[in-house]
């Protein structure tokens, strides 16, 4: 059961972003980006996650009793980093009692595109093994990206047949398989700025005020990543099987 429950008054939210290698740690309040930090180093989320945090707090000045809860992107993505970030933020959820909240890596991809109502967005991120991770939405008249379809792992070729433009292309995945929708869909294929196809902490955590404004909280006891696909131990164990 989630025992944490949000604060009435505007106040800053924690959100993490471990599912790729660039992670990133933000603080929003009421819409607005108030500190984000991203680093895109070989070292683990685990050696770097909680000096990311101590900056953004410092230098906004927040202490944890001003936070307003956690939010923390689910995956897909790598399965350590999302163990690692979903571990993070349970304990800072359960240390400090505040609402812990998920959001789909994808969503939070295609939130950081804004285009005319109708347009329709493609995210992708690469799940290695000749494969994607993908979802498709659609922009409102808001401009803001809308999920039309569900998460699908599926090789690129695979990918690029169910699709048709014109369309926006977003993720590390449609960077490393640029040339196979560039194939299929010719100038049909739209590519995201090139600094916006990492997935972005600030996303995450805009995405998860409007979570907590629904209070559509995660339960910290029994809450998992979005893995998609089986992890490799899960593979090993039915081959052995």
């Amino acid at each position: 059961m989630v025992s944490a429950k949000p604060h009435p008054s505007p106040r800053p939210l924690l959100a993490l972003e471990t599912a790729t290698m660039c992670g990133s740690v933000a603080l929003v309040e009421s819409g607005k980006v108030l500190a984000e930090y991203s680093l895109d180093i070989p070292a683990t989320h685990s050696r770097r996650l909680l000096g990311q945090i101590d900056q953004v707090r410092r230098d906004v000045g927040v202490d944890w009793p001003d936070l307003a809860g956690v939010a923390v992107s689910l995956g897909p993505g790598s399965f350590t980093g999302l163990r690692i970030g979903l571990s993070m933020a349970k304990g800072l959820a359960l240390a400090h009692s505040l609402p812990l909240l998920g959001v789909s890596t994808l969503d939070g991809l295609a939130r950081q595109i804004t285009a005319p109502n109708g347009t329709r967005v493609c995210t992708l991120l690469d799940a290695r093994k000749q494969e994607v991770y993908a979802a498709m939405y659609e922009c409102n008249s808001a401009g803001q990206a809308v999920r039309i379809g569900p998460d699908l792992v599926l090789p690129p070729e695979k990918l690029a047949e169910k699709l048709n433009g014109p369309l926006i292309l977003i993720g590390d995945g449609a960077l490393a398989y640029s040339e196979v929708f560039k194939e299929r869909l010719g100038m049909d294929a739209i590519f995201a700025p090139t600094g916006s196809h990492f997935p972005r902490a600030a996303a995450t955590g805009l995405l998860a005020e409007e979570k907590l404004a629904r209070h559509d909280l995660l339960d910290p006891v029994d809450s998992v990543p979005i893995y998609v696909r089986p992890s490799e131990a899960e593979i090993n164990l039915n081959r052995k099987a």
